[in-house]
């Protein structure tokens, strides 16, 4: 982790760093640099979902359950987490990915101990897959967005829905190498939604590297952490093919 640290003793903008993101945070705050806006897909509290076989379903789910066995997914995230992200924003302004189970956690931290508004955005899985016959299907994933004072400006009377019907991209796993990608649409509607070009917008769970994809695309200007180097590689090859594009 020293040799980490000391290659980011200079933070720049529109980088992914392969770093725990509280050590990231915290060279954030010594440099003085802080968001304008977080958007963030951090670990679910979600507890493995044994499908086994050879099936399409089987094999299309793998890569979560390699996840889940390995508790990348399973162990959510501290308060210590939520704590460094309220310190690095410059006004509360964040969206953040959960399961049901989160909400409770993030609204008290937010809301409750921190007067926060709130919204609830969801995205419904067109396409998704029944895995048991004693669940109700998983054909949706919860965005809370939480703010005080902050900047939120929806364009259209579409951009400011908060519900958003869109397929789950296997195409997206594949190319990307992970579990939970979230559709680029959705994102960069929420960039611009709630923030201007040229704003910092930070996501200490980087992952494959949406947030920093569509701050690209409508003019932010974007930090990322990214703590497993598999996801970082994948996320710095994406970069470099959008960069090339445009």
């Amino acid at each position: 982790m020293t040799n980490r640290i000391r290659e980011v003793n200079v933070l720049k903008t529109n980088k992914i760093y392969n770093i725990d993101c509280l050590v990231g945070i915290d060279e954030m705050l010594k440099q003085g640099l802080q968001a304008d806006l977080i958007v963030t897909d951090p670990p679910y509290l979600i507890r493995s979902t044994k499908a086994g076989g050879k099936s399409d379903l089987a094999r299309s789910i793998q890569p979560m359950n390699d996840e889940l066995e390995n508790g990348n997914l399973t162990r959510g995230i501290e308060e210590v987490h939520l704590k460094a992200m309220w310190d690095v924003m410059k006004v509360p302004n964040i969206y953040i990915w959960c399961n049901g189970a989160q909400i409770p956690q993030y609204i008290e931290f937010f809301v409750n101990q921190r007067k926060c508004k709130m919204d609830i955005i969801v995205w419904h899985k067109t396409n998704a897959t029944p895995l048991f016959c004693n669940k109700y299907l998983s054909d949706k994933e919860y965005c809370l967005y939480f703010r005080r004072g902050a900047y939120c400006q929806p364009k259209t009377y579409h951009s400011a829905t908060t519900v958003y019907e869109l397929p789950i991209n296997a195409k997206d796993k594949r190319l990307y190498g992970h579990p939970t990608v979230k559709p680029l649409p959705i994102i960069r509607n929420l960039v611009e939604n709630s923030s201007k070009p040229g704003y910092l917008v930070l996501d200490p769970f980087m992952g494959s590297g949406t947030t920093a994809v569509a701050c690209i695309e409508t003019g932010r200007k974007f930090i990322g952490f990214e703590i497993n180097k598999t996801y970082w590689e994948a996320s710095r090859e994406r970069l470099a093919s959008v960069y090339k594009e445009n």
